[in-house]
Parts: C-alpha cells; structure tokens; sequence
C-alpha cells in the first residue's frame, strides 16, 4: 500500500513544496516516475498551462523523471498508453480546477484503475484543490452547488480546499447536507499526508487542517498529526 497527500490548492509554489518534497520522498526519491494530471483544467483549456507549471515545479524541487500525461476527459482515461505510464508511475499527482470534470473523467475508468493498482504496490496518490476532493467518499461541485460521490480513495470525508479564503463558507450548507462526514478544511500551501499501514495523517506546508464533526472543530499545524478515525467515531 502507498500513500495518499491531499492539499488545498495554491499548488505549485511557496510552502507547498513542504509537502511535495515530503510526497518524493516517500515515492521513492527525486528520480523516479511522477505523472502530472491535468485534467481538471482542461475544462475551461487551461490544462496545457497548467501541466507545464506542474513539471517546471517538480523539477524545481529536485524530480529528474516527471511529465504531463494527456489525461483530459473520459475519452483519455481509456488510453492503453497513459494507463501503462500510470501504472509504472511512483507519484500521481492531480491538479486542481473543476472537481466534477475530473470526477466523471476518471469514474470507473481504466486510468483510474491504475492509479489504483500503482498506490496498492506503493505510489503516492496526489491531489490539490479539486484533485484532492474527488479522492474523497464525497466532494462539493461548487458549479452545480451539489454533493456528489467521489472516487472513495478516502472514506467518511469531504475536502474543502482553500479552506482559509473560501472554502470555509462551505461547512455549514455541506454539516446539514453531510450529517455523517467528516468535513477536512485544508488551508492553502497546505497539506496532509497519510501511510496506507495507518489512519495518522501528517500536516504539511503553511496552514492549517481544520476538522468538522458532529459539534466538534479541531485545527492542526505543521508538523502535527491527526487521525480521522477518531473524528469519525464522534460523528
């Protein structure tokens, strides 16, 4: 089993390198196969840009071995070629833009599928801003203003990135549609990594993780860990 680094957008610069740094690592170094996903940006054509920021950025940090793979839409979450390079690839990373774009691309898709098949045998899954969400049991497409199901990477959350401009203004419509969620507030250059051999997640970056359950609301800083199956459990 791999790991799992979600953050709240802002990607690509200043204390956001604190958790990509530590996301290399735990891949394996700065030389091995990282793959860039552009395809929540590609909704409104800015994922060319965007893939191009994502490698100048990795490459910046010290990776050696990273590329903008041509994942777009659904029609491309089926392509054998970018299903064999996510399936050798160590660190996948998913860029943030329109959560429900992305969503329905990889939903039950190929690429999906070896995304998972690389986390299993122990690659990092990435994701920033709407990457992040559709990892999760349930994101918020703020286009449509509704709760949809997410990829269920992980369970029992919803992500509310950016979370310190406006993402906050989210939690009480999302406490009264997700009674039964843990609702995870991450900051911007901010994020929260997790080893699939446990729950504790590891905050990294310049913010803060703010946790809403049931009448409970807790924050972490960098370097703190917390564990969702406790706030689970308060639900």
């Amino acid at each position: 089993m791999g790991f799992i680094l979600l953050e709240g957008g802002a990607e690509f610069g200043g204390r956001m390198a604190d958790p990509d740094r530590q996301a290399m690592m735990r891949a394996g170094g700065p030389d091995v196969p990282i793959s860039i996903i552009p395809a929540a940006a590609a909704s409104d054509n800015n994922h060319q840009q965007a893939g191009r920021k994502g490698v100048d950025w990795f490459q910046g940090l010290g990776a050696t071995n990273v590329s903008v793979l041509p994942l777009i839409n659904s029609a491309s979450a089926n392509d054998p070629e970018i299903v064999a390079a996510l399936a050798k690839s160590r660190l996948i990373y998913l860029l943030g833009g329109f959560p429900h774009y992305l969503g329905q691309a990889l939903n039950g898709s190929p690429s999906w599928q070896a995304m998972l098949t690389a986390y299993l045998a122990g690659a990092v899954i990435a994701g920033s801003s709407a990457g992040a969400m559709v990892l999760c049991e349930y994101y918020y497409d703020p286009v449509s203003s509704q709760v949809v199901k997410g990829l269920n990477l992980v369970e029992y959350i919803c992500i509310l990135p950016h979370h310190n401009t406006y993402g906050k203004d989210w939690v009480p419509q999302l406490k009264q549609q997700l009674p039964d969620i843990v609702l995870v507030g991450i900051d911007e250059e901010t994020g929260a990594l997790k080893d699939a051999s446990h729950d504790d997640w590891r905050v990294y970056g310049k913010g803060k993780i703010t946790l809403y359950h049931s009448r409970h609301v807790e924050e972490f800083e960098a370097e703190q860990e917390f564990t969702l199956d406790k706030a689970v459990r308060q639900l």
